[in-house]
């Protein structure tokens, strides 16, 4: 008996230790309220179970720090050509001298050609664009609403700025020339000059929990996830195209298809995994996978897309074209976040609820090993070099930095409460997808 109401009690805590906080009467009506749950399903005994105890909002809990930087009085960014048009896309960055032979488009708008890595340009050259920007890594801290800037040669703060509202991610604009702080509660982006390091301008979005633009470039995809939708927006204006209603509740992360005419997003509250067509902007598909589904990536060959799921504590492959699910791979409690190794042969999967990282060889789809890093690491970046992985520990406040070869830590560096979408930028690749920097 005692065993059976420990395993309650672990379901219902997983249940709101997802990526969101919710509300509402049954599963299908919870939505985020802006603030993640902030607390640690680690302190299992034996059959004894310890009830998490969810904490104040960050906004109510704690003041901003008094060190921080005040943001620019908010803009809303309007048309740019006269008569309410919309201004043209972005500028493709130019290649890096030994990025491998581009596949991607030369302009928005034209279809990436076929080649047998989707994400070859990763490991190739820093591209032109961003050649002289001084290498930085952006820790937005969602509950004490402020943004983290470190420097990577000497692994410590150089500048902490205010944000608005809950802070989720940081997103590279798809030319690589700017960066969104994607601001949930506060229904705000904020841009930053990636040279600077500084805000430069508040555009007021709304819902933006996270943010993605097509690989073509044409399209900016705003993940409102309390409203339960992506809103396709001018990448320049942010003008709204079309917004699509996603079915069930908690759309939270995704990727595109190799050839960028869909993307894959998972619904964590719900358990789905949606198919939307990027040209129609409707949904084309649903896989039920159970569980909480958090982070998507496609493979380097396009064909499946791996989805973490904190439910049950794996992942799954997903096949796009048939929407089902064909495998999936045990990985350690509470898998959330995902990142490539800077060759694409293996796929780092956070484990949040046990402090763990697993690794899955991608030729193979299984797991190859497990590093025990300790602290509740969530969202994942590989530097340039490809020897380190940078992991927010989401209950923590802090980011750690692990060594590639062994997996051991070589240093935590404490952020601020609710570190979240950590962004090293930048970083090789031809162009931004979107999310806390995914390139191709």
């Amino acid at each position: 008996m005692k065993r059976t109401i420990t395993v309650a009690i672990v379901v219902l805590g997983l249940a709101v230790a997802g990526c969101g906080t919710t509300v509402g009467g049954d599963r299908g009506q919870e939505v985020s309220t802006g603030s993640r749950a902030n607390f640690i399903m680690e302190a299992i005994r034996g059959d004894e179970v310890v009830a998490p105890r969810p904490a104040l909002p960050g906004w109510l809990a704690q003041p901003a720090p008094a060190s921080t930087t005040t943001l620019p009085t908010p803009t809303v960014v309007e048309n740019l050509t006269p008569g309410g048009a919309p201004a043209p896309g972005p500028q493709p960055p130019q290649a890096g001298p030994t990025l491998p032979p581009p596949a991607g488009p030369p302009v928005p708008g034209d279809r990436p050609s076929a080649q047998p890595n989707a994400l070859a340009a990763i490991y190739g050259s820093l591209s032109g664009v961003v050649v002289d920007v001084p290498t930085r890594v952006y820790v937005p801290n969602s509950d004490a609403h402020t943004l983290s800037v470190i420097d990577p040669n000497t692994l410590t703060v150089v500048t902490t700025f205010a944000t608005g509202y809950v802070p989720h991610h940081v997103t590279p604009s798809w030319d690589l020339k700017t960066l969104y702080v994607n601001n949930t509660s506060g229904n705000t982006l904020i841009a930053i000059d990636p040279r600077s390091g500084k805000p430069s301008q508040t555009i007021s979005v709304v819902d933006p929990y996270n943010l993605y633009f097509t690989p073509d470039g044409t399209k900016a995809i705003v993940v409102a996830e309390r409203l339960q939708r992506l809103d396709y927006r001018h990448p320049k204006t942010w003008e709204l195209i079309k917004t699509v209603p996603i079915p069930g509740s908690g759309v939270d992360h995704m990727d595109f298809s190799f050839d960028g005419k869909y993307l894959i997003a998972s619904t964590e509250f719900s358990g789905h995994v949606v198919k939307v067509d990027n040209e129609s902007m409707e949904v084309a598909g649903v896989v039920h996978v159970g569980g909480l589904p958090i982070d998507v990536k496609m493979s380097p060959d396009g064909a499946v897309f791996y989805v973490t799921n904190q439910g049950r504590h794996g992942v799954s492959v997903i096949d796009p074209e048939s929407m089902t699910e064909i495998d999936f791979l045990p990985t350690g409690r509470g898998a959330h976040g995902l990142n490539y190794s800077r060759d694409t042969t293996k796929l780092f999967v956070s484990n949040r609820l046990e402090g763990s990282v697993s690794i899955i060889d991608v030729a193979t789809r299984t797991v190859a090993a497990k590093w025990r890093v300790g602290g509740s690491p969530d969202m994942l970046q590989v530097t340039t070099d490809g020897r380190q992985l940078w992991a927010s520990n989401r209950f923590h406040g802090s980011v750690s930095v692990i060594d590639t070869a062994d997996g051991h830590v070589i240093k935590t560096i404490p952020t601020g409460a609710g570190a979240h979408g950590v962004a090293i930028f930048p970083q090789p690749g031809r162009f931004s997808v979107g999310h806390n920097g995914v390139y191709r």
